[in-house]
């Protein structure tokens, strides 16, 4: 059965294992959800990810969920750019998550960025999704 929004099946997976108190949760893998991976790994929202080949051609990601003092980092993960419904940003109307607490992923020219990247490197794109 085909998926029609596996990056938005990625956060959901991430906003229920930290709900139930899980370690770590699994995925399966492309490069844009390891590239959205990568800016949360950077900006400390999770602890880390591995891509575990299950066989020849087929990949899982194992993501490592981050909690201190018993509660997720993780306070809401919102899916921004649906598959029906595309959200693009300029530079300069870069929205702030809550007032520049939380982040904005973004797909660019220039790869997988958070907001403020985007905004060092000059650069806009599809907003992929919000977390704080």
């Amino acid at each position: 059965m085909s998926m029609t929004d596996p990056v938005g099946d990625m956060l959901t997976r991430i906003r229920n294992g930290q709900r139930v108190g899980k370690s770590n949760v699994a995925s399966p893998a492309s490069k844009l959800r390891t590239g959205v991976l990568d800016v949360l790994q950077r900006e400390g929202y999770i602890r880390g990810y591995s891509i575990n080949e299950i066989r020849k051609g087929v990949s899982e990601i194992n993501i490592e969920l981050k909690y201190f003092e018993g509660e997720g980092v993780i306070k809401q993960i919102d899916r921004v750019s649906t598959p029906g419904r595309r959200v693009y940003s300029k530079i300069k109307d870069l929205p702030k998550v809550y007032n520049g607490l939380g982040i904005a992923v973004l797909s660019t020219p220039k790869g997988v960025l958070s907001d403020q990247e985007a905004r060092e490197q000059n650069v806009g794109g599809e907003i992929l999704c919000k977390v704080f």
